[in-house]
């Protein structure tokens, strides 16, 4: 089977890898979403695996493909293949926690439907190598090249030595974008929670009750409506607003 293990840490960094490592900690520092990180990293992919025509990275979270970035349509066309397909070089990459090599996809027969479905796109080998940021894969990283036999030892070793820093970029970006959303909601909550208190106010000056009546009145128009409480204590509130002007 056409699988090499990561590489040791006796391989020494190149300076040239050393410059890409530099410029990928530079994307922490940076406003960058998932999709957009996974972007960049495929094109420093690319520049970085000699023998490569393009280049891509994959976030999986249970089985499921939820982001990618490519470099160009022929790369995104076959990953998008493999998922569709359910079979390929980077889900075995990822299932199998080691760098998987396509020397020839012609002569490849591990994934047939897959290696199939793609020849038209022009690819010809492959290198996949899965994405670990402590004991999580967090998706996959591959670079495809126009003839056979293109990647040799050194670049399985770039692959992999690249991956290992953009899975520590990945997660972390992911962890960035997890507590925006999360702040969001925070601060989505407090104005909803905000929103509720002017509505019972509301219907406590316009009917003359409690507030506790006054919260099951709205719980009962949420439900009636089919909408949340907030969208109900937001329509509350309105038509107080309609009331007041002349």
């Amino acid at each position: 089977m056409n699988t090499i293990r990561p590489a040791g840490p006796g391989i020494p960094l190149s300076r040239e890898l050393a410059g890409v490592f530099a410029r990928m900690s530079g994307l922490l520092l940076s406003e960058e979403t998932v999709e957009t990180s996974l972007t960049l990293l495929s094109s420093l992919a690319h520049e970085t695996v000699p023998g490569s025509c393009g280049a891509g990275v994959s976030v999986i979270e249970g089985g499921r493909r939820t982001s990618a970035g490519s470099t160009d349509d022929r790369v995104r066309d076959a990953d998008g293949l493999q998922y569709e397909l359910d079979e390929g070089p980077c889900l075995a990459a990822t299932a199998q926690r080691e760098l998987v090599v396509v020397d020839d996809l012609r002569a490849e027969r591990r994934w047939p439907r897959w290696t199939a479905a793609v020849a038209p796109l022009g690819l010809h080998a492959a290198l996949s190598a899965p994405l670990v940021a402590g004991d999580t894969t967090v998706g996959a990283i591959k670079v495809y090249a126009d003839h056979p036999g293109a990647f040799d030892t050194r670049s399985r070793e770039l692959l992999v030595m690249f991956s290992a820093q953009a899975a520590l970029l990945v997660a972390n970006v992911q962890s960035a974008e997890r507590a925006m959303r999360l702040s969001e909601a925070m601060r989505q909550a407090v104005r909803d929670r905000d929103l509720v208190g002017i509505a019972k106010g509301v219907l406590i000056g316009r009917h003359g009750i409690d507030e506790e009546a006054a919260l099951r009145m709205l719980v009962a128009r949420s439900q009636h409506d089919g909408i949340l409480l907030a969208g109900a204590a937001r329509a509350v509130v309105d038509s107080a607003v309609r009331r007041r002007r002349p």
